[in-house]
């Protein structure tokens, strides 16, 4: 998808979502959106194009980490209902207890009683939610072998992204039929009419993160709301206050300013040794 119409879509679908958080707001709706797929299909990314106007405290990202020991003792839902919404809220789940119909399950974190235990629980679970009135979507992305494998090595070539990759995710290369197993019996059990799967073909980023906002804001029965005008007010004449002297403050150094000097007298440089190869000439 070329960039600049990707990104002319992305700012407009992005404002939507915006006032879509304005309904859920003034409504008292409540949203809660599953991101869920293989490693490196581009979950995360996705999540941030999601969330990145919309107001941290309306609309949480929730990503957990791995389950305490007491946590482990207790019914495999319950950690989760913490993080449900509540009223005017909306939860984007990066992963959720869909982690034990995948990894769990074919790491051999869990027992097959528990892995088949959630395969009957979760539709239940989800029909509860449903409901009680929540809006709940889910999503699997989906990405080729050869493009999961390119993003691996990417991610390990590049140190700013390379926290992003664990030993279970390497690991996940050699287990490619296994997860795919796996999502295929989780997809039998859990693609329910009151809260089906829609799975996102994300082998191109941009369409994938283009079709899936699109289609989050199509599912959600929002309407524009009227925001009332905020009156800036004339900033009223000053009392006699006094600032006092800069210098008794402890200020951050002004790197800043040392970086744009650095920069241009790097660019005289450069101007000066082309002319004196033009005088030379």
């Amino acid at each position: 998808m070329p960039k600049k119409l990707y990104e002319r879509e992305l700012k407009r679908l992005q404002a939507q979502l915006v006032d879509m958080q304005a309904w859920v707001q003034s409504t008292g709706a409540r949203v809660v959106v599953i991101f869920e797929g293989r490693d490196a299909a581009g979950k995360g990314s996705t999540i941030s194009r999601v969330s990145q106007y919309l107001n941290p405290r309306v609309t949480h990202v929730v990503a957990l980490p791995t389950p305490t020991e007491r946590e482990k003792s207790q019914w495999y839902f319950q950690r989760y209902v913490s993080h449900l919404p509540a009223s005017g809220e909306i939860v984007l789940m990066d992963r959720s207890w869909y982690n034990r119909a995948g990894v769990e399950h074919v790491m051999g974190y869990c027992t097959n009683a528990e892995y088949h235990r959630f395969l009957h629980q979760a539709p239940i679970f989800e029909r509860m939610l449903v409901e009680e009135g929540i809006l709940l979507l889910k999503y699997w992305f989906s990405v080729s072998d050869v493009e999961q494998e390119k993003r691996f090595r990417s991610r390990n070539d590049d140190p700013m992204r390379r926290w992003k990759l664990s030993p279970n995710d390497v690991l996940s290369i050699t287990k490619w039929e296994d997860y795919s197993r796996a999502k295929d019996t989780m997809f039998v059990h859990t693609d329910i009419p009151e809260a089906r799967w829609f799975e996102v073909d994300n082998e191109d980023k941009r369409r994938g993160r283009i079709n899936m906002i699109h289609h989050l804001l199509s599912q959600i029965p929002y309407s524009q709301v009227e925001r009332d005008p905020i009156d800036i007010p004339h900033r009223p004449a000053s009392k006699g206050y006094e600032r006092p002297p800069r210098e008794l403050q402890n200020y951050v150094p002004d790197y800043a300013t040392a970086l744009v000097a650095q920069k241009s007298a790097k660019d005289a440089g450069e101007v000066g040794g082309d002319n004196a190869v033009d005088a030379g000439a």
